[in-house]
């Protein structure tokens, strides 16, 4: 177990649940098999740029709840997803040449709770869903962003057109 592994399970800890004290934390690490000392655990939450608010311990980029992650994910599915297919808790996802890779890395930084975690390719990309029902949620979603920001495109045209 290194460092950068264990800062990770601290981030997916405090995302997926209210952590209230150190101890609860060091708890929570315990239980996946992780022992870390107090001071470890100070110096972590330093680095990771974690602080306590009244909820829990948070990162601080989450506090503020930026609208972007959600909207990169659906201009990025509606540049370049062109086919869904689901293979129980897998969901394949292709595109154009090259857009894989950006699709995967901006369902990453979403946060949606249907992806555990992606890999990008050329044209190919592969989420992991928790399930198979959170798969079929994550591609009507994908579909639902991926028709709405055209619509929002066409609009767009349609208005620039009739200025003109």
């Amino acid at each position: 177990m290194n460092k950068s592994f264990r800062q990770g399970q601290i981030q997916k800890i405090i995302r997926g649940r209210n952590v209230h004290t150190q101890e609860d934390l060091a708890a929570a690490l315990e239980e996946v098999g992780i022992h870390a000392t107090q001071v470890t655990l100070s110096r972590d939450i330093r680095e990771l740029g974690i602080v306590k608010t009244a909820e829990g311990y948070r990162e601080i980029e989450t506090l503020e709840e930026p609208p972007a992650a959600h909207v990169d994910a659906q201009r990025v599915a509606a540049e370049f997803l062109r086919d869904i297919r689901i293979a129980q808790n897998l969901v394949v996802l292709k595109t154009d040449p090259g857009g894989a890779s950006p699709l995967a890395e901006a369902l990453d930084h979403a946060r949606w709770p249907e992806v555990v975690g992606t890999i990008g390719g050329e044209n190919t990309g592969l989420v992991v869903a928790p399930d198979a029902r959170a798969a079929e949620r994550l591609r009507e979603r994908l579909l639902a962003a991926r028709e709405g920001e055209k619509k929002q495109v066409k609009r767009q045209k349609a208005k620039v057109k009739s200025k003109k």
